[in-house]
């Protein structure tokens, strides 16, 4: 089982908390780099977001001069506001202590267009952001998704399958939520609270003081719960990649489970991550709901002070009652800003944990590069294993190779092993299993990065080939071939995207595969099913032996490429296989013998060493050799069977 990375889910040591949380903050602002490339949208979105917040602003104003032009208005005194005449423009005195100079009817009838006008620059606010969030959470996607598929092989087997599609579902899930709805949400309420505050202290500077003794008790509050609902929001991420992982290990060995009558033992473990999710998820709403509530309890009872203390002033004669109307609604814009922007801190909480989890992927460092198939096609490099239309047959040497895999660095796999493949030379690779057979094709791939000796192609050492290009002239066989949940021309043509629709059809007629293929109805358009399923074992491995005649490479990897197959598959597949190594240089792992008895050379691998090296019939004449014995053992259980 894969082990987690260091980094998913790592416990915070207290003296780190702070440094984290201040990262975690600077990492998650990394994150807005993709909105970038759309930054002409995003500001026209916070132009309308503006607008929209104006017309809101005014709302008060205008309910204000309705209920001026309802009651006689009170004539204010010099000193009313607490701010003196000087400071004031006429038209700022007008508008907040006058007399109304419209009537009822003329109010109302501006409040219907200044509403109007509201709801238009609110649908295109609501519609710019929405727009910036969805293109920039694509490319976040497709950057995240081909980061993951362009990293080494050591990087999946640290980390689940499961863990990886959390993240590039359930945490890119949040961002966008910040991206369309709580980013655009922050700015208004700021935008709300600042405005409100300085249209408020033009109303009355005294009631104005008053009600912003609150904001040290919010700001200590929002301090301190925040601190338990980041916590608790990133555990709750932290499970919830955990049930993805059981669902997607169950699901990929359905068989298995079935076979085995565990599935109340796979409901039981997954309802037991599943209430570890809701406890995280319950503690983190207990903070938070406890963070609102204070926020209520603080506001509330601030409106209620600002009612009994601007009530005293217009009965002292220092407010008008239009005026102290227009405070009390400005007050619960205010009121109401403050609690949305606690509901958002709790939100960029959540996220600041998502951002950190996505980066930890974004700042891997890939092997190979995406190339843009919609580009222009471009000067076509030449393979470094062609050359001049013809496939070069490389020869391959292994020098003193010694190799531990990054996920066990106490257990050394292999220990010196020189061998050798000439060009076009067949060699098979034989041992028990934890030999090391498949770990030799694996550096020959360069999945891993050797720590002692060299692997060369041809004379040159492997590392000196660009990646890709090495990959493209290697053709796998495996004993379990994966295909896709496509159809069957989509598996062969994986091959070589850009081969034609003869070369397809040419490949599976060479690897025994156009007969069966045409038994279907709908041929090579034939749907496989999730991972090949609806394909028998011996269909799925012509079919992968047509992929790879369709690669066309220069190295072939046959790994127990017919172990698994009655004897009629066995023979279509191998008579494909016998043309599939025509002209190249191969690698066999075999456990079965009597599929490897013509190749060049035989290497029988112990204990991560080459114990024995000849053909078949040099080594079955070893005393007691490794080989001798494998085939004596082979042969007596065949005669068994028989």
């Amino acid at each position: 089982m894969a082990k987690r990375s260091s980094n998913f889910g790592a416990e915070v040591s207290p003296e780190d908390k702070k440094k984290v949380s201040k990262e975690g903050f600077q990492k998650a602002f990394k994150i807005f780099r993709f909105t970038l490339p759309y930054k002409g949208t995003f500001l026209i979105g916070f132009i309308f977001l503006i607008l929209s917040q104006i017309t809101t602003m005014s709302i008060p104003l205008l309910m204000g001069q309705m209920v001026g032009s309802i009651v006689s208005p009170q004539q204010m005194p010099d000193s009313g506001s607490g701010i003196s005449t000087g400071m004031m423009t006429d038209k700022l005195q007008r508008v907040f202590h006058e007399a109304p100079r419209f009537t009822l009817n003329e109010v109302t009838l501006i409040f219907v267009g200044l509403l109007i006008l509201q709801a238009i620059f609110s649908f295109f606010r609501v519609y710019t952001f929405t727009r910036v969030s969805e293109q920039s959470m694509r490319d976040l996607r497709n950057a995240l998704y081909s980061k993951i598929i362009t990293l080494p092989v050591p990087f999946f087997e640290k980390n689940r399958v499961g863990e990886l599609m959390s993240r590039i579902t359930t945490d890119i899930g949040q961002l966008q939520d910040i991206l369309s709805i709580t980013l655009a949400e922050l700015f208004r309420q700021v935008f709300t609270l600042v405005g409100g505050i300085v249209l408020i202290s033009y109303l009355s500077s005294k009631l104005t003081l008053f009600m912003l003794l609150t904001f040290p008790f919010l700001v200590i509050a929002a301090i301190v719960f925040g601190r338990f609902i980041r916590k608790n929001s990133k555990k709750v991420q932290d499970e919830l990649a955990a049930t993805n992982i059981i669902v997607e290990e169950t699901l990929q060995s359905i068989n298995v489970v079935k076979a085995f009558t565990n599935e109340s033992l796979e409901a039981h473990r997954y309802g037991l991550s599943v209430q570890k999710v809701v406890d995280y998820a319950l503690k983190a709403a207990t903070f938070r709901g406890g963070f609102i509530s204070f926020i209520i309890f603080v506001l509330f009872g601030g409106v209620v002070g600002v009612v009994w203390y601007g009530g005293n002033l217009v009965l002292q004669g220092e407010l008008s009652f239009k005026d102290l109307f227009t405070f009390i609604i400005y007050t619960g814009f205010i009121g109401g800003s403050v609690g949305g922007l606690g509901d958002m801190y709790a939100q960029i909480q959540k996220t600041v944990g998502a951002s950190e989890r996505i980066l930890e992927i974004l700042d891997e460092e890939s092997e190979v590069k995406i190339v843009d198939l919609t580009a222009p096609k471009t000067a076509v490099i030449p393979s470094p294993a062609k050359a001049n239309g013809e496939i070069a047959i490389p020869k391959i040497q292994y020098k003193n190779v010694a190799f531990n895999y990054p996920s066990r660095p106490d257990m050394e796999v292999l220990k010196n092993i020189s061998l050798s493949v000439k060009s076009g030379e067949k060699i098979a690779l034989v041992g028990h299993s934890g030999a090391g057979k498949s770990t030799i094709v694996q550096l020959l791939m360069r999945y891993y990065h050797l720590a002692k000796g060299e692997v060369l192609v041809d004379g040159k050492n492997i590392n000196t080939f660009d990646i890709t290009e090495l990959r493209k002239n290697i053709a796998i066989v495996p004993q379990e071939v994966m295909l896709f949940g496509g159809t069957i021309y989509e598996n062969i043509a994986y091959g070589n995207p850009e081969a034609t629709e003869d070369l397809v059809i040419e490949a599976a007629r060479k690897a025994n595969a156009l007969d069966f293929i045409n038994s279907f109805p709908e041929g090579f358009k034939t749907i496989v099913g999730e991972r090949g399923v609806k394909l028998s074992g011996g269909q799925r491995q012509r079919i992968a032996i047509a992929r790879a005649i369709l690669k066309d490479p220069a190295i072939l990897v046959l790994d127990e490429a017919t172990s698994a197959l009655d004897s009629e598959s066995e023979r279509l597949v191998q008579d494909a296989l016998d043309r599939l190594m025509q002209n190249r240089t191969t690698i066999i792992i075999a456990h079965r013998l009597a599929t490897i008895r013509n190749v060049d050379t035989i290497y029988v691998l112990k204990d991560g060493k080459v114990a024995e090296k000849g053909t078949h019939e040099e080594l079955v004449l070893i005393d007691e050799g490794i080989y001798a014995n494998l085939v004596k053992l082979q042969f007596e259980n065949a005669m068994i069977i028989e």
